[in-house]
């Protein structure tokens, strides 16, 4: 890595997701597995012979390790009784239990297995707990006895007296029921768990990208800033290099442009004083006319060199109080005698170059007051801006130069004499300071003259 810092690099990108979908997948798995291994199955309801004869026979509907029984009237049987199965051992327990003839009793069940047929299932036991009595019944007991257990949903009738059905079912089953509570919890925390493991890895994954548009931005801002680290993925190292190289680049071609454009203006500077010396001896107009023009041109070239300096020095951002750098620049312009104030202000602060910064007001206040004849500064914050306008008095700008007056050496016709304009630097200078800080400068015409409006970035 020859054009950047040395660094860190990952694995490809490309790999690197390969990697999070296969841990994604893995983990989704293993939630699964441990739904299965460590969640008890879901258990149907289970219903005693003797419970389901007490409440046919108007008694309680609760029961012990089933759901709550409903009871109802029908004057014929339930067309349950024809889809359902029928449990004949279970009936004859059930006519037992009520003292009932076998053809006046009914009991159709959707369980796997028919009650009293072969006794308690192998787990009821774990499932239901032992008998109240502590001692297993006899399978021919359990069969006709009073504890013969129904499992499942089940619907039982008997004949009334007056020729219609008392009917006895289990009531539906609620959703959602324990079990798939369970499982949701099971799959929220699965989610939970994945779901932040996949952001972890997809921050670290893109943060090298955030880096990466950091560095393009201060970039933009300060061309001579420290070049970025590699790190990160392997495509974000490649990139970084280039970036880098870029940078090199732009800053070899700022430097020698500048240097060369220095090398110039100072060099013209022998040539004029020949020029100087030589006049001397030419008649009275002339030699005025043309030491006029000598000193024009010394003034511009003292300007691109002010200008090359300052494009040419460092600047060191620290945190500063826009309004206290706006307030020296206010009292320096009175001890003068320029009419400039603060029409209103509070504080807000920047990261910035205090000595830049001031250089920045004084040419926007300097303009003012020698354009619009006095200058009115405000001082506030627009969102996450500093915003700071200067108005003044004077005629303002047409529309094609509020734009133009920042190319360098561009005067409009009010400021073409020496002695009341510039040599066309000053707006140039200031917007290059101001979007150097990150922020910019822009002119417009108000109600009462020019209004030259700094945008900043502010901090905290």
């Amino acid at each position: 890595m020859t054009n950047g810092r040395p660094g860190r690099l990952g694995a490809p990108i490309g790999l690197q997701l390969t990697g999070l979908l296969i841990a994604v997948l893995v983990i989704a798995h293993l939630v699964s597995f441990a739904v299965i291994l460590l969640t008890p199955p879901p258990h149907p309801p289970m219903y005693r012979v003797d419970e389901v004869a007490a409440a046919l026979e108007g008694g309680s509907l609760l029961a012990r390790y089933g759901r709550p029984m409903v009871r109802s009237e029908s004057a014929a049987l339930p067309d349950e009784f024809a889809h359902g199965r029928d449990a004949r051992p279970g009936a004859g327990a059930l006519a037992v239990a009520l003292g009932r003839p076998r053809g006046e009793v009914r009991l159709s069940t959707r369980a796997p297995f028919e009650v009293g047929r072969f006794g308690h299932p192998p787990d009821a036991h774990r499932m239901f707990g032992p008998p109240p009595d502590g001692r297993m019944r006899p399978s021919r007991g359990m069969r006709m006895g009073g504890e013969a257990p129904i499992f499942g949903d089940f619907i039982a009738a008997v004949r009334s007296p007056g020729g219609g059905w008392t009917v006895v079912r289990s009531s539906p089953e609620p959703f959602p029921t324990e079990w798939q509570k369970r499982g949701l919890m099971w799959l929220l925390a699965s989610l939970a768990v994945v779901g932040l493991s996949a952001y972890l890895f997809a921050r670290r994954i893109t943060a090298p990208l955030k880096r990466f548009s950091q560095a393009a931005e201060q970039l933009g801002r300060n061309p001579q800033g420290p070049q970025m680290t590699l790190t990160g993925p392997a495509e974000i190292g490649v990139a970084a290099e280039a970036f880098n190289g870029m940078q090199a680049r732009l800053k070899r071609y700022i430097d020698d442009r500048t240097a060369m454009v220095g090398a110039i203006s100072h060099d013209l500077r022998t040539p004029l004083a020949r020029i100087r010396f030589r006049v001397e001896s030419a008649p009275g107009d002339l030699r005025a006319q043309v030491l006029s023009d000598v000193a024009q041109m010394e003034h511009m070239i003292g300007g691109v060199l002010a200008f090359i300096r300052n494009e040419g020095e460092p600047q060191r951002h620290e945190p500063l109080d826009l309004l206290s750098v706006v307030e020296c620049v206010v009292d320096d312009a009175a001890m003068v005698g320029a009419d400039v104030e603060i029409a209103s202000g509070r504080p807000v602060m920047v990261d910035g170059d205090a000595a830049a910064l001031q250089r920045l007001f004084v040419n926007l206040v300097e303009n003012a007051v020698r354009y619009g004849a006095q200058a009115r500064i405000d001082v506030g914050r627009e969102g996450d801006n500093a915003v700071v306008v200067v108005s003044d008095r004077g005629e303002g700008l047409s529309a094609e130069d509020l734009e133009r007056v920042f190319q360098p050496f561009y005067r409009t016709d009010a400021s073409r004499n020496l002695d009341t304009g510039g040599i066309g630097l000053g707006l140039a200078i200031a917007r290059s300071t101001a979007r150097a800080h990150g922020g910019d400068i822009t002119l417009s015409n108000g109600d009462t003259g020019l209004r030259a409006t700094v945008t900043l970035p502010a901090s905290g």
